[in-house]
């Protein structure tokens, strides 16, 4: 592994804000730490790279323990959310930075320079003022001054969060791509966890200073592990029920679930997919509460008329109900998780 944390411990006033965090980050892999504000996953970052001395635990990078290594000789690059650009320099002199503090000869510099210029989609802009750039080029600018010194690590903190969203889908793409392109090893922390899916060869959600879950995006976004997780990805249909067989007795009636369901009392996750709209007088009787656009589709969010907790349903765009309308749900066995 090129980069493993061992039973990682940061304590702020007595509180573990990281609290024996394990974590195997691989050479080549992307690897993004989601998570809430305060879920500890900007201490795990700063704690990498040498900005933040841990309590307990150990930081190993190419299997040699961090312990005592100040941040510029662990061979790891850093970008920040808000890039923290040099303004009275040019972009060229922003880039070579890390350069300048390796001692790398002028020539190799200049070179280095105008190739990853190049590379983030910025070619000819060395003799540009900071100034001029929008906030999308101070995200490449500030990309390709991480990258110079060819770090063994490259670390994202809330790399794209200050530019707008469009912008940063964009974005994101591309660095995708760059980083498949030259084998780039990353640990990103985000809180959007569309950013985080589309960036990463792995997720890890974070909470309270823990891990809570650790999978491919599409493993975390079909099975969250809990309740936390699943709220965190924006799932709301999630409710009590007991699990019997495949089925499980909740609040909406009775809910079926994939074969091999974990039985007895769970939380079951039903996704916006899952709920099927049916006849007002079949199913799940429920009221129309509301409707979100959602470009792609419409949330439709569904009052059940014993007043349990809403719905959400995901509809086509032609066939969603106005507000008001009654109709009846049914569910999909297919789009349940039965959680824990």
């Amino acid at each position: 592994m090129l980069l493993s944390l061992a039973e990682a411990t940061v304590r702020f006033g007595g509180r573990a804000v990281l609290d024996g965090v394990g974590l195997d980050v691989a050479e080549h892999e992307v690897v993004c730490v989601l998570g809430p504000s305060g879920s500890g996953k900007s201490t795990l970052l700063r704690a990498v790279a040498g900005l933040q001395p841990l309590d307990a635990g150990r930081v190993l990078l190419d299997g040699r323990d961090q312990a005592g290594v100040p941040a510029h000789r662990r061979g790891v690059g850093l970008m920040f959310q808000d890039h923290q650009l040099f303004p009275q320099r040019d972009v060229g002199a922003n880039v070579a930075f890390g350069l300048r503090m390796h001692d790398a000869p002028k020539a190799q510099q200049g070179e280095r320079v105008r190739e990853l210029l190049d590379l983030v989609g910025l070619p000819g802009a060395a003799r540009r003022a900071v100034a001029s750039l929008s906030g999308g080029e101070q995200q490449r600018v500030a990309l390709a001054r991480a990258l110079a010194p060819r770090p063994r690590l490259l670390m994202l903190d809330e790399p794209l969060g200050q530019l707008d969203r469009s912008l940063r889908e964009r974005l994101v793409v591309e660095l995708r791509e760059l980083f498949g392109r030259l084998g780039t090893t990353v640990l990103a922390v985000t809180h959007d966890q569309s950013e985080a899916f589309a960036l990463a060869d792995r997720v890890v959600v974070m909470r309270d200073g823990r891990i809570a879950q650790s999978g491919t995006p599409l493993e975390v976004w079909q099975r969250p592990v809990d309740e936390f997780v699943a709220r965190f990805l924006g799932f709301e249909n999630v409710v009590e029920g007991t699990v019997t067989g495949e089925a499980a007795d909740t609040v909406w009636g009775k809910v079926p679930v994939p074969p091999g369901a974990a039985q007895g009392v769970r939380s079951v996750l039903v996704r916006p997919a899952g709920v099927r709209l049916v006849p007002a007088d079949e199913g799940l009787r429920c009221t129309v509460a509301a409707r979100t656009f959602k470009g792609t589709h419409v949330a439709v969010h569904l009052q059940p008329t014993d007043d349990g907790p809403r719905l959400e349903a995901a509809c086509a765009l032609r066939e969603a109900p106005e507000v008001g309308d009654a109709v009846g749900v049914g569910f999909d066995a297919a789009e349940i998780v039965v959680l824990g």
